[in-house]
């Protein structure tokens, strides 16, 4: 009897698979909206992804090979980043490009995917990963919804500042980002990296890429503009290189120093209303209004005229050692106790996650190191913990998405040892922004 795991050699990507992984994946992706013909874009995409793309290299790629054929019947990629919460490096890998032909599903070509790809990172060091995708699927595979993404609302085109009439600015401007301008950017992005928020900070050749090196069609390409008084750079302004099928401008990503957000916005809404008006003259479709893919605590948000509420989606998001990923956070749990003006009365303070363990380690109140160590038979029970909180909780927690409130309210499972306890750790958790543009 011939099982899958005979049929096929789930392997890492080669430079040779190049043509074929872009035809197999413009095969798969946005069929049902292409009627089975295969999408430019996602092939465009593909070639970029496999042809200098920054955070890209071939053996990213982990891909299902028919033995018997020698064909490329399935595939995955993982981006690796580096994303920064209060000045914390963090690596996140983004997973994209989910797809196997329709004659070779069933089975379960896209779990050993995974497998292989988890088994990588944590080898590597890369302690989560992210999608974005069908809802529930990825949850079979060991992911959560644990990032926010979305929920800003949708501004009427009639509600932007119309031709001529520009709101004051304080002499700031919008104009399309040259490659000139990457060391900048990244020197915008490096100084919002040490906020309290979630970010995705490029540095100079990923802004040189994002500017110019993509492929014209590639479904991942953006516009980028920058916002500038006279020749200095302050920020800037990412959206869809054309408006949506339903007429809205998508954007995702917008940034510059908190102090310049009041003159900021009205140049953005300006920019974005004008930019709107001249897609549809030059698509010939009527240009309904901004659709923002940013948080709705968002600067930008705050300050834009009213519009539609959208419901928040997320972002489904897996770690394969949550204590792992506190020992990563442990400067950002230092500063937010010593902000708060807490201090530890114990040698060391036990998050257990029901199988491992995270022991805390204070000197004189203030934590010095985090380590995993086995978890009890019972943590609820023993006397050596202090919290014993679900691994999908500790991860919303870790990465802001749930404050120790809201955890407490949706796991039941999720048990602290005292008054003492749950005071200190929700200083530790509190909801975190996300001001996440990944890079795809």
């Amino acid at each position: 009897m011939t099982t899958a795991s005979d049929r096929y050699l789930v392997r890492p990507g080669r430079p040779c698979d190049a043509a074929e992984l872009a035809a197999l994946q413009a095969s798969v992706q946005l069929s049902a909206s292409t009627d089975g013909t295969p999408d430019a874009g996602i092939a465009a995409w593909v070639e970029d992804l496999l042809d200098g793309h920054p955070s890209v290299r071939h053996d990213d790629f982990v891909v299902a090979e028919e033995i018997a054929t020698g064909r490329l019947v399935a595939s995955l990629v993982g981006l690796r980043q580096d994303w920064s919460l209060a000045g914390v490096r963090l690596p996140v890998a983004q997973i994209e490009l989910v797809g196997t032909l329709p004659a070779h599903r069933g089975n379960r070509l896209t779990e050993r995917l995974f497998t292989t790809l988890h088994q990588r990172y944590t080898t590597d060091g890369v302690p989560v990963q992210m999608i974005e995708g069908i809802p529930y699927f990825y949850r079979r595979l060991g992911y959560d919804y644990a990032l926010a993404n979305d929920g800003a609302p949708t501004v009427s085109a009639t509600a932007l500042p119309a031709n001529g009439q520009d709101q004051p600015t304080g002499g700031l401007t919008m104009r399309p980002a040259t490659v000139t301008d990457a060391d900048a950017l990244a020197d915008l992005d490096r100084s919002l990296a040490d906020s309290t928020t979630l970010t995705c900070p490029r540095d100079a050749a990923t802004w040189r890429y994002e500017i110019a090196g993509r492929r014209p069609t590639a479904t991942a390409r953006r516009t980028v503009a920058v916002l500038a008084r006279d020749t200095h750079v302050l920020g800037y302004l990412v959206h869809g290189v054309r408006l949506s099928a339903t007429g809205e401008l998508i954007v995702v990503a917008a940034a510059c120093p908190p102090n310049q957000w009041p003159q900021a916005a009205p140049a953005m809404h300006t920019y974005l209303g004008r930019t709107g008006r001249q897609h549809e003259a030059s698509q010939g479709r009527p240009f309904t209004g901004v659709r923002p893919i940013l948080d709705p605590r968002h600067p930008l948000i705050l300050l834009t005229p009213p519009g539609a509420p959208q419901r928040p989606r997320g972002w489904y998001v897996r770690t394969g050692d949550p204590c792992d990923l506190l020992a990563r956070l442990r400067p950002v749990l230092r500063e937010r106790w010593r902000a708060a003006n807490l201090h530890w009365p114990e040698a060391t303070l036990t998050i257990d996650t029901y199988g491992h363990a995270a022991r805390l380690t204070f000197t004189d109140g203030h934590l010095t190191a985090v380590t995993a160590v086995r978890g009890a038979v019972s943590p609820p029970t023993d006397p050596a913990t202090h919290a014993a909180i679900p691994p999908t909780a500790l991860l919303q927690l870790a990465l802001g998405h749930r404050s120790l409130p809201d955890v407490l309210n949706l796991w039941p499972d999720c048990l602290l040892r005292d008054r003492r306890t749950e005071h200190f750790l929700t200083a530790a958790f509190p909801t975190v922004p996300v001001h996440v543009w990944p890079r795809n």
